[in-house]
Formats: C-alpha cells, sequence, structure tokens
C-alpha cells in the first residue's frame, strides 16, 4: 500500500476473512500501484518504491527488507504455526532491537524480554492491560497492527513470537521510525480526538444521589464541592455527578447550570447504556464516562460505545465529545481517554503509572490517565505526590467518595483541599501550574490530533539513539512534549535519586539552575512541595497569566511566554475557540514565535513574534505579550521593534505598567511587558547587551 505500507494476509483454508469489519479501520489505505515482482531462486520478491517482500519457497516465510533487498525491517526465521484456536509468527530478533506499544500496558513501557498481553481485563495495578491494543512497534523501523477483535500474546525474547486467538493473520505493517510509525498506525484506526480546552481541565467524580457510601445527598450537592474549587481557587473544568452503581441523578439541567456558573461542565457516568445520553446531552452534559457496566469485556463493544458516546454528545449539541473509558481495544484513541480504572494508593501506585502512560503514547494513545491518589485509599502525602506526577499529564481526574484514610481508618473525600494545610497549598501550586500551562497542552492536543503522538512520551521517543534512555533510570520520568522532563517522586522521601537527562542542556524549573546532558542527577531535594521539573534549552513555553483559575475567566489580554534561550529555536501556537467542532472546518489560527540566542558576548536575545495565521469566532485582534527570559545576563536596554521599552525597578511595577522590563538581580531572569499589539502584526523585541 501507500506510504510505507503492508497488508499481510495468510489464511490455513485460503480464504480471507475480516471479522472486524469497518469497525476498528477508518479508511484504507490506497493501493501502490508501483510495484514489481522477481525471482531470486530461493525466494520471490515484490519490490515497491518503499520495500521489497520476501516470499520464501521452501519452506514459505517472509521477510520485509527496505528497497535495498539488503537491510532487514523483518524476517521470520520460522514458518506461521497454526493451532485449532490460534496463530503465531515468528521473527528473528536483532541484537539491540527493541519494542513498544501494546496499548496500555501497566507497569512498563519499553517490552524487550517480556511477554505482553493484549486482551481486556480488569487488572487495574502492576501487569495489567485493560487498555491494550493489537499493535507494537519495533526500533528496526516497523510497526505491525493485527486486524482484529481477538486476544493476542507477544513475546518479544529471541526469537520474537507474537500471536493472536484465531486461525488467521490480518497484519498491516508500517515502514518508519517511531513517529512515522504511530502517525500511519493512527491514520488507519483514527487519529486522537481534539478534546475541549475544559476536558484538559481537572476533572471531579463522584455519586450523589443514593450513595451508599456517603449517605444520603442529592445531585445538587455537586455544586457545593464546586464551590469548594472556587472558595480554595482551584480550577475545575467539569464534574461527574453520577457513578451508575445505584446512583442516579435528578435536577440535571439545573446542576449543569450551577456548574457552569463555577465555568465547569456537567459529565455523567451511568451503566443504563446510551438511550437517554439525547436528553441528558440538552440538559447540558457535555462529558460522559463509560465503565465496565456499558463496555463489558472491551473489545469491539467498548470500540462501539465508544463511538457511539461521542457522537451522541455532537448529534445533540455544538460541543466536542469528550468520552472516558476503562477498557478498550485498538481505535478508542480517536473517541475517547482511556483511564486505568480502580486503583489502590500505595508509593508503588505512584511509582508504576509513570512508564504506562508514556508507554500508552507508542500506541498512539494521547489521552490516558489514573484517578488522583486512587478510588480506595488515601494518604495526604501520597496525594500530593501523585498529583504531582499527573499534573503534566493531558487528562486528569480526582475520584471522590469511596476512599478510607490510611491513618484514620476514616472514609474521607479526595478534594484537593480536603487534608488542610500544607498539602492544600502545594495542590493548588500543581493545579494552578497545569491551568497556566494550557496554551502548551492545548497546542500538543492539535498536534496530536495530526500525527498521532501524544503529549506524555518516554524519553526514548525523542532521543531513540541514547540506550540510557531505556535504562532503569529513565523508566520513572516522562517528557511532556519535547520541552519538560518530569521526574516524579514515587516513595516516601524529600530526596530523588537517578534522574537522568538526556543530551542538551537542562534547567530546573524551580531553582535555575542549569545541568548539561547526558547525566545523571542524585540527591536532588525535593520536599513535598517540590516535583523535579527540567527544561529542555531552547524551549519556548506559551503560558497563560499568573493566577488563572479558569480558561473561562481567564484575562484573554495577555499571552506569557517562558522563553529558556539556546541556538536558535521555534515554536508555533495553535489556538481556536476552545469547545466547538468548528476547528474542523478550519476555525483556528496559529502563531510562531523565534528566539534567537546571543552568538558571542555583545549580541542580542531576539524574540521575533510572527502575525497570528487564520481566523476564529473570538479571536482577539490585540493582546499584552509578557516574556520571562532564563539563563541569560541582564540586558542594558530592551527595544521593541526599535524603540526603547522603559526599565522598571520590581516586579510590582512591572505587573502594573502598559510595557517596560525588569531585571531581577537574585535570579538574572528578565521580565518584559509589551504594549497591547494587534495579532494580525508582527514584532519584535531584543534584549540588548
Amino acid at each position: 500500500m501507500t506510504g510505507g505500507q503492508l497488508r499481510l494476509q495468510a489464511s490455513p483454508s485460503g480464504e480471507f476473512t475480516d471479522p472486524a469489519g469497518s469497525a476498528i479501520i477508518r479508511k484504507q489505505p490506497a493501493a501502490q500501484k508501483h510495484t514489481s515482482t522477481f525471482d531470486k531462486g530461493d525466494y520471490y520478491g515484490i519490490r515497491s518504491p518503499d520495500a521489497v517482500l520476501r516470499v520464501y519457497k521452501k519452506p514459505l516465510r517472509f521477510g520485509l527488507y527496505k528497497a535495498d533487498n539488503r537491510t532487514r525491517i523483518w524476517q521470520e526465521d520460522k514458518p506461521l504455526r497454526w493451532s485449532t484456536g490460534g496463530m503465531r509468527q515468528s521473527l528473528e530478533r536483532g541484537a539491540d532491537e527493541q519494542f513498544f506499544g501494546g496499548g496500555e500496558q501497566n507497569g512498563s513501557f519499553s517490552h524487550r524480554d517480556k511477554t505482553v498481553y493484549v486482551a481486556n481485563n480488569t487488572n487495574w495495578n502492576e501487569g495489567g492491560y485493560n487498555n491494550s491494543q493489537p499493535f507494537y512497534l519495533s526500533s528496526a523501523g516497523y510497526g505491525v497492527y493485527r486486524n482484529t477483535f481477538a486476544p493476542g500474546v507477544y513475546h518479544f525474547g529471541s526469537p520474537v513470537q507474537t500471536g493472536q486467538q484465531e486461525r488467521r493473520l490480518d497484519a498491516y505493517y508500517f515502514i518508519g521510525d517511531a513517529k512515522k510509525v504511530i502517525d500511519k498506525y493512527t491514520a488507519l484506526v483514527g487519529k486522537p480526538f481534539m478534546p475541549p480546552v475544559y476536558g484538559l481541565e481537572p476533572g471531579d467524580a463522584d455519586c450523589y444521589l443514593h450513595n451508599a457510601n456517603q449517605g444520603e445527598r442529592h445531585t445538587l450537592d455537586a455544586l457545593k464541592v464546586a464551590d469548594g474549587y472556587t472558595q480554595n481557587q482551584m480550577p475545575l473544568g467539569w464534574m461527574l455527578v453520577n457513578d451508575g452503581y445505584g446512583c442516579g441523578y435528578e435536577n440535571l439541567p439545573e446542576t449543569a447550570k450551577g456548574l457552569q456558573d463555577h465555568n465547569a461542565q456537567l459529565g455523567l457516568w451511568t451503566q443504563n447504556g446510551l438511550d437517554k445520553l439525547a436528553d441528558q446531552v440538552k440538559a447540558g452534559q457535555r462529558v460522559a464516562k463509560l465503565d465496565v457496566a456499558w463496555v463489558g469485556q472491551g473489545y469491539g463493544m467498548a470500540l462501539d460505545a465508544c463511538d457511539k458516546a461521542k457522537a451522541g454528545i455532537e448529534e445533540n449539541s455544538d460541543a466536542r465529545g469528550f468520552v472516558w473509558l476503562p477498557v478498550s481495544w485498538a481505535g478508542a484513541q480517536r473517541c475517547g481517554v482511556l483511564w486505568s480504572g480502580d486503583q489502590s494508593l500505595s508509593w508503588d501506585f505512584v511509582r508504576w503509572q509513570i512508564p504506562t502512560y508514556a508507554g500508552a503514547t507508542m500506541s498512539g494513545i494521547a489521552y490516558n490517565t489514573g484517578d488522583v491518589g486512587s478510588i480506595y485509599r488515601h494518604d495526604a502525602k501520597m496525594y500530593a505526590r501523585d498529583l504531582q506526577a499527573k499534573s503534566f499529564l493531558p487528562a486528569l481526574m480526582t475520584m471522590d467518595g469511596w476512599a478510607t484514610d490510611l491513618t484514620t481508618k476514616q472514609k474521607i473525600n479526595q478534594q484537593p483541599w480536603v487534608d488542610g494545610e500544607p498539602y492544600t497549598s502545594i495542590n493548588r501550586k500543581y493545579l494552578q501550574l497545569r491551568e497556566r500551562l494550557l496554551p502548551y497542552l492545548y497546542t500538543l492536543s492539535a498536534e496530536a490530533a495530526k500525527t498521532g503522538v501524544g503529549s506524555v512520551r518516554p524519553l526514548w521517543l525523542e532521543y531513540p539513539d541514547d540506550p540510557e534512555t531505556l535504562g532503569a533510570n529513565a523508566k520513572y520520568e516522562y517528557l511532556a512534549g519535547s520541552d519538560f522532563l518530569v521526574a516524579p517522586v514515587y516513595e516516601d522521601s524529600d530526596t530523588r535519586n537517578g534522574i537522568y537527562l538526556p543530551k542538551g542542556t537542562w534547567t530546573d524549573y524551580w531553582t535555575g539552575r542549569t545541568y548539561q546532558g547526558p547525566t545523571t542527577v542524585n540527591g536532588y531535594h525535593a520536599p513535598l512541595d517540590t516535583l523535579p521539573l527540567f527544561v529542555k534549552g531552547g524551549s519556548i513555553v506559551p503560558m497563560w497569566p499568573k493566577g488563572t483559575t479558569s480558561w473561562q475567566t481567564r484575562d484573554r489580554g495577555e499571552l506569557d511566554y517562558d522563553l529558556y534561550p539556546q541556538g536558535t529555536s521555534t515554536y508555533t501556537l495553535y489556538e481556536d475557540d476552545g469547545v466547538t467542532r468548528k476547528f474542523t472546518e478550519g476555525a483556528s489560527a496559529t502563531q510562531q514565535v523565534r528566539v534567537q540566542a546571543p552568538t558571542h558576548a555583545k549580541a542580542s536575545t531576539t524574540i521575533k513574534v510572527g502575525a497570528s495565521v487564520g481566523s476564529y469566532e473570538g479571536k482577539l485582534a490585540a493582546r499584552t505579550y509578557r516574556f520571562t527570559v532564563h539563563g541569560q545576563d541582564a540586558p542594558s536596554q530592551v527595544v521593541m521593534n526599535g524603540s526603547r521599552l522603559q526599565r522598571l525597578n520590581s516586579s510590582t511595577a512591572l505587573a502594573s505598567a502598559e510595557s517596560g522590563w525588569y531585571t531581577d538581580p537574585t535570579t538574572g531572569i528578565t521580565e518584559i511587558r509589551t504594549p497591547s499589539v494587534s495579532t494580525g502584526r508582527s514584532f519584535t523585541v531584543e534584549l540588548r547587551k
């Protein structure tokens, strides 16, 4: 097929079937018309512009090679093996070949020498695979998707042995590096959906009506919890107000309106199916959470429910479908956030989820997360650390009302303020930081919708030539985009050891200290309020203003940029209305920022902001920009489009001024505030020595 893709089907009967039909595959790739064949004696060759498929004659085996017919991509070491209930393919394994994928595999992201189960189960803990997918990719330059709903087992030993529980082979092979493979795979089964902006904000879930764990309450009592978020200055994007296990709902329109008054959207989680969704959406529902009762053991039923739930929201409103589900199959990335289930809290719980979500990205799963602090148990310190660990995930939710405190043994809710100080302030710090970073996360969502590559990434995805990214240290950290390296603390300690920083300059987000990678940082001081967080040199990070607690109440007249100049770097911001589906018709805008670090001692740091290209409803005609420039010597003057900006004597003065700049003598950080600038015009800021 075109684009370096191959579909290989085999059947012992010679009859080719397609049990999955069109349920998983969105669009078949076009056939590659420019092919030729040749006979090399012991094998036939089928050549395309991208590769050669070898078909060995005796015994019948297959091998895929690059176009030169010398460089192996994959090679069967034995013929396909058939039994009454399954099929197995056996491949030679390269000396250093690595394997990823399999969907959500709890506790791991790299699978060499491991056995991966591709099926649905409800083991929510380490070793579980409730959101697995029949797909894997190899560092040898290919990926493979098995077009089936049948469970499978993939053993990545030597040889590699993969099989499904069916007497057929229907495999799509994709040639390219990891990102290209993920792009091609998701083009086949569905690109990740584009969430509404409130979907990236924290969510809260509980059962209010007929909650046996909490006593009799009413649906409108959810508004009291929403009050708590507002009073504690904590962002809240949506709330699930029922959970289906004997918990119904009442006063739905009033509840939806009350949540909207708190800048949050109504979500419902019910086991009663999808037949009520239209009326619920018309009453204000914008989030749907599926459960095991809805999707059975997953596979086709889960995918069908996910597609229908997303469509149910979109067919009855102008909103984007926003769906969560805990068991799924290939293609679920096109319609839902995958959620790793009902876990119990422990330090191990905090630890093993780190590679889980990063690893899911390797299967094109852009939105994968778990309950903050788990569901059944609560501990103030573990909750805070888990919230920190998840603060850079693209989806975040707290499950309330089911937990018992590990110390008091009493029932406890799990909103981020229930433990009092210092925990409330610590949790607020990370929730507000996440809120400020939504322009960055939202742009990553737009990127995922185009490329299939999610924002949470194992280090190997960005640094595939660095073997240390597969080591024990790198396993328990992740990248958010390519700019942030997050190394959560996952034990009862104020010290984090074994933080691996790959090639490049990395700046400690909190202290400004820089490190030159590759290096391993030990003894990092991380008291409870500190998440080890590093920013890559050259990063350009868009942010909303300080104090933002909602996308709706933010100061839309200001856009901030956190800058770490190094060499020449560019960043393209994506914007649209955040909630409707008009972006699919082109209603969006992009704006490029280019930063040039000084090339010699007397050179300037230059920031070039391009015109915003495109339009959407609500786009501003003008806005102020605030730049925070790290790691540079204090400038003697700052010039915008040839005119000097006023030098101020404090950050407080800068905050109240129309424009100007200030360098903090203790940190060396320079902050610049521009006057209001037309979004349709470009401008340049220079930090002159």
